[in-house]
């Protein structure tokens, strides 16, 4: 069902269930708004709205298509608002979209891919009436409000795998799969970052700029969602810095451990080369040669090998490469 919720309020309480294709008019001190909730709609249902609202025929094309990045656009006295969601399915963010169109005395909201439903969001705002009567401009305030908060839990699930893998890292070297897992996080970090300078942008024109339909009044909590933003986009940037830290310290110690087994091959080398020279010559076909007729030739030279041997072993093992 594409219409999850359609309601008159009046002076921030739910007045009544309204259909899409109602006329409807509206007290001019606007204490009365119609807010109607719709997920992944037909054209059919759009272009009913659009009659009875009025909404811009390209505001409309967006919100079906919705493949928009976020952005406020301005259509006479009317609001188009589109934000995008997120949500984590195990490495991947998944984005979804919702669009919000403004009027005077009408907030419609469009989702597309959204994996949070709006039911919280309307519970939430109709249990304070108080703020809820400030109008159609509160109502966006706390779509964006709710669609910026669930960024903050993908960035805290993410931070704690990073977390986990940069201990380990510390502990012992990365496997290749780990090494994977961190190019797919960091690819997903930089589109969500992406994502998140836009909506930067849409915060901040409804806070600075002079906009039909938002009250001076509404745009702290404009402001309050702009903050938010901003600290997701820190976390989102310290999180890339840390993976890209995480890979260049698995790195370093990966060169510095076959740097080790470099060294204590290259020590045992050295040390098997004396008895391999020692034997080599020994081994040679020549009639004449020193010290074979030698009675303890063959202990001496034993004796020689071994004393080498062990000063090179002991000379290695000071220099830490045993």
């Amino acid at each position: 069902m594409p219409v999850v919720a359609a309601y008159l309020y009046r002076h921030g309480q739910r007045a009544r269930p309204v259909s899409l294709a109602e006329p409807l008019a509206c007290a001019a001190d606007q204490s009365e708004f119609v807010w109607i909730g719709l997920v992944e709609p037909s054209e059919e249902e759009l272009r009913l709205l659009q009659e009875t609202f009025g909404l811009h025929p390209l505001a409309v094309e967006d919100a079906l298509k919705a493949h928009q990045l976020p952005k406020v656009e301005v259509y006479g006295d009317q609001l188009f608002v589109v934000a995008r969601t997120a949500h984590l399915e195990g490495d991947q963010i998944v984005y979804g979209e919702t669009s919000a169109f403004v009027g005077k005395s009408h907030v419609i909201s469009v989702r597309h891919g959204s994996a949070r439903a709006h039911t919280q969001l309307r519970a939430q705002l109709e249990a304070a009436p108080g703020l809820l009567k400030l109008g159609v401009d509160y109502v966006l305030h706390g779509i964006l409000d709710f669609i910026v908060d669930g960024y903050l839990p993908i960035v805290e699930a993410i931070e704690e795998d990073v977390l986990r893998m940069e201990q380990k890292t510390l502990e012992s070297c990365l496997a290749r799969e780990e090494i994977h897992r961190l190019f797919r996080l960091r690819r997903e970090l930089i589109r969500f970052g992406r994502v998140m300078g836009p909506m930067s942008e849409v915060a901040s024109k409804l806070v600075n700029l002079d906009l039909p339909c938002i009250d001076p009044d509404v745009k702290p909590y404009f402001r309050d969602v702009l903050d938010h933003v901003r600290r997701v986009e820190v976390l989102v940037a310290g999180l890339r810095d840390v993976l890209t830290s995480v890979f260049e310290v698995s790195t370093l110690l990966e060169q510095q451990r076959q740097g080790d087994i470099t060294r204590r091959l290259a020590a045992w080398a050295a040390i098997l080369a004396v008895p391999t020279a020692i034997a080599g010559i020994y081994g040679m076909n020549f009639e004449y040669m020193p010290e074979l007729k030698m009675r303890y030739a063959y202990y001496v030279v034993v004796g020689v090998i071994a004393v080498v041997c062990a000063g090179l072993y002991w000379r290695f093992r000071r220099t830490g490469w045993l």
